[in-house]
């Protein structure tokens, strides 16, 4: 695989979510090389397990809670505020401080990064990392040779270095609004380049061939209208026959905020699986938790052993990502709040939109929107309905079909030919 001056690339991320491993995921199974976290050895130490332990702690608990209803609002405008991203028009220059900025200076002081800058150094390898802080502290504590992918559409001040105009870290953006937002943070316009959200190898091919593969037989499975039947077997040729019926994968977050609207979304469904109309798949993740409230859901709807309705959950977090992209191999519609897995609506994956936790996700799901590509839910409770109504009048067939056309879906190449 490609070799960045000899050496191969450190990958990073950060367990903090699923968001930033999902993306390093697919990058390090390309070039080769294992998945570090930068809170763990060799590319942390006692120092940085500490720092964001307790930084994760606290946003998951606060992401978690902010989606019950007793205190919905104010946690919900507190994590707004920490993800705050300025208005995109008119355009200006935000290079300056922030607290996010502050914050980032003291954590170096403070020492994280520091281990990992003196791996790096040691190891001579460049860094290709999916979380800002990474490529910022090593920087920070004197790292060079720097590489940063961001993972959503739009992006808060904090992904930008302190001092941006100094800074040599490049930056792989996943779209054009990002790459003009750091723009406007101050990083310099030839450390940017826009690629694409990094998706898995396996499920797009370098030719696109292997999506186009099971863009076919998803859109035999969603009916398209005759028009968009004609167009798609003139691309991709003849649309397979369905076998089974159309595949629903709910996804929650890394920090379980979406369990209770799963529950709903299981009573509201749960007809259409028993009639053999749709199929359900539920994934929680790494959280015991969830798969407990999915399972108690199921046996309450009746589904408990129904082979139309699963659930996948994992505790080991590399392990569960693999079983996840495997899983969209064979999905009709992804459903979850708009984080990175947004950027997986390019698949010819029409994504439907639950409410957003964050400024952030509510910039993917625009993005996303303006596209064609997502749908926002409807009434959990009564999911069935209108989800079966999608697929018979073509809607989530036409949102695969604008996912396919007008989302980038080559991100993982164009990275990995960047450091080749």
């Amino acid at each position: 695989m490609p070799e960045q001056a000899g050496k191969r690339p450190v990958v990073a991320a950060i367990d903090m979510g699923y968001g930033h491993l999902r993306a390093a995921l697919a990058l390090a199974d390309a070039f080769g090389v294992p998945l570090h976290r930068m809170e763990e050895p060799p590319l942390g130490g006692e120092t940085d397990a500490r720092f964001w332990g307790r930084t994760r702690n606290f946003y998951e608990a606060l992401t978690r809670f902010s989606q019950f209803p007793a205190v919905r609002a104010p946690l919900g405008a507190l994590v707004k505020a920490i993800t705050a991203i300025p208005p995109p028009w008119p355009a200006r220059d935000r290079s300056g401080p922030t607290a996010g900025t502050r914050w980032m200076v003291r954590a170096a002081k403070s020492g994280a990064g520091v281990q990992l800058a003196r791996h790096l150094r040691e190891t001579g390898a460049p860094l290709v990392t999916t979380f800002y802080a990474a490529a910022i502290l090593a920087e920070l504590h004197g790292a060079t040779n720097l590489y940063c992918v961001v993972t959503d559409s739009d992006i808060n001040r904090v992904w930008a270095p302190p001092e941006p105009r100094k800074s040599a870290i490049r930056y792989f953006a996943p779209t054009e609004h990002a790459r003009r937002r750091l723009l406007s943070y101050g990083v310099l316009e030839s450390n940017l380049r826009t690629t694409g959200f990094p998706l898995p190898d396996h499920l797009v091919g370098r030719d696109r061939s292997r999506l186009r593969t099971l863009l076919a037989s998803r859109l035999g499975r969603l009916a398209p209208r005759e028009h968009l039947r004609t167009r798609a077997t003139a691309d991709l040729g003849t649309l397979p026959s369905p076998s089974r019926p159309p595949l629903v994968v709910f996804a929650v977050g890394g920090a379980g905020a979406q369990i209770p609207l799963a529950v709903r979304l299981i009573r509201g469904i749960a007809a259409e699986v028993k009639s053999e109309r749709l199929q359900l798949s539920l994934v929680a993740g790494r959280r015991e938790a969830a798969a407990r409230a999915f399972r108690e859901a199921l046996r309450d709807a009746g589904l408990e052993g129904h082979p139309g309705a699963k659930i996948l959950y994992d505790p080991d977090t590399l392990s569960y990502l693999r079983k996840f992209h495997d899983l969209l191999a064979e999905a009709d519609a992804l459903w979850s709040k708009p984080s990175e897995l947004t950027f997986f609506a390019a698949l010819g994956m029409p994504f439907v939109c639950a409410p957003p936790v964050g400024v952030h996700e509510e910039r993917n799901r625009r993005w996303a929107e303006e596209q064609g590509a997502l749908l926002r839910q409807h009434d959990p409770a009564t999911a069935g309905g209108w989800l079966r109504e999608w697929v018979e009048d073509g809607t989530l067939a036409r949102a695969a079909w604008s996912g396919y056309l007008h989302l980038p879906a080559l991100g993982l190449y164009e990275i990995v030919d960047e450091l080749g």
